[in-house]
């Protein structure tokens, strides 16, 4: 079986798409081009490494975004789309596989299915590329804005990514342009002909588009929101005694007390209902049934990873999270000073804005083992998209 690497290009500016970010950082469904791209790859068992190429000025970004993502360290890419795969294919060059497969980032919705089709075209030919057929009529037009001739669209093709190569030839004719001070090819089919290879075709896929503009954001957008269908809540609750300490930890926020709470990792009852929340939503069990309290290797854990772990089984599903709310319920600490802190950590752990994550407090008057200061009580709730399946 052929060893297989993807390059994943992300190191341009996207300026056409408007906005204030990169449009690869730019969210569709509450998650990023550039995320949604590399989890297609890492999700595929045939693609072995992932490579990942950015601007140095997006390190920060890019590291928020690929936190949790099976991938090789990032590297940054040159002037040029074409630079920018040449230093992706360099940097797997010390390790090479057989196959390579070159994805642009602004396309993030490559399926799995044309992943694998493009890895067994590669094999059997040595270089292919996706395409689909022409439909509409086209026309050659002068500068002077005449048309000088319809095309005949039977021989013609529309090129996608990702593209798929034996990696030593692909290099090879990436390292001669570059001597050759060739820096115009703008896919790497166009390269790898002018270098003599035969590039063969196989099927592309319609849902396969690039985002360049607004528009394409916008459409993209309304499409994803409509094909999650599925409308899931689900609910968590979480309790802990006060034992010896002094802090609590709510929400991932260290909160200075006289005690700390006791109990299963780092006892944050806050982040122990939301992913019990997510979870109920996924009908996927409870934390315990993923992190049970009896393996000693959870004892004291951060519970950030429990969060995490719980969104990213909605990522893996191709869901997003549309709401969070959280109740704590305790005479003390007082929680509100903190309120804020909370909700932008817990809004960074999942992924989604501060506005879709709510966070309340309240005392039970006096009233119960709340009441009474022995423990603190969490509720939350969770609303997911899924598609309809």
């Amino acid at each position: 079986m052929s060893q297989v690497a993807a390059v994943v290009v992300a190191a341009g500016q996207g300026l056409r798409a408007g906005g204030d970010l990169p449009k690869q950082f730019r969210t569709i469904g509450g998650m990023s081009l550039l995320r949604r791209s590399l989890l297609s790859f890492a999700g595929v068992p045939a693609v072995n490494a992932v490579q990942p190429v950015v601007r140095p000025d997006d390190t920060e970004l890019v590291r928020k975004e690929t936190r949790d993502i099976r991938i090789l360290p990032p590297v940054f890419g040159g002037a040029t789309r074409q630079a920018s795969v040449h230093a992706g294919l360099e940097a797997l060059a010390s390790d090479p596989p057989n196959i390579v497969l070159v994805h642009d980032a602004a396309r993030p919705f490559a399926s799995a299915d044309l992943i694998t089709r493009a890895i067994a075209a590669a094999e059997k030919t040595g270089a292919a590329i996706p395409v689909l057929p022409v439909t509409d009529t086209v026309k050659r037009v002068s500068q002077a804005g005449t048309i000088e001739a319809t095309l005949d669209r039977g021989s013609l093709r529309l090129v996608q990514t990702p593209q798929a190569f034996a990696f030593d030839a692909l290099l090879a004719a990436h390292r001669r342009a570059a001597e050759k001070g060739r820096n115009d090819f703008t896919d790497d089919a166009a390269l790898a002909e002018w270098a003599g290879m035969t590039v063969s075709v196989f099927a592309g896929e319609p849902g396969n588009i690039k985002l360049t503009t607004p528009d394409d954001f916008t459409h993209a957008e309304a499409k994803q929101s409509a094909a999650l269908a599925d409308v899931r809540t689900g609910s968590g609750l979480d309790v802990h005694a006060f034992g010896p300490g002094d802090h609590v930890t709510l929400g991932g926020i260290r909160i200075p007390y006289t005690r700390s709470l006791t109990g299963h990792s780092d006892a944050d009852v806050a982040l122990h209902a939301l992913t019990d929340a997510i979870l109920g939503a996924l009908a996927e069990g409870d934390i315990g049934v993923h992190f049970p309290p009896s393996d000693p290797q959870w004892r004291g854990a951060s519970s950030d990873r429990f969060l995490v772990f719980a969104v990213d089984r909605v990522h893996a599903r191709r869901g997003r999270i549309a709401h969070l709310d959280l109740t704590i319920v305790c005479e003390a600490p007082r929680i509100g000073g903190h309120r804020d802190s909370i909700r932008a950590n817990i809004a960074r752990l999942a992924g989604i804005s501060v506005e879709r994550v709510g966070v309340k407090a309240t005392t039970s008057e006096k009233l119960g083992f709340t009441g009474r200061g022995e423990g603190i009580v969490a509720y939350a709730t969770a609303t997911i998209r899924l598609p309809w399946d």
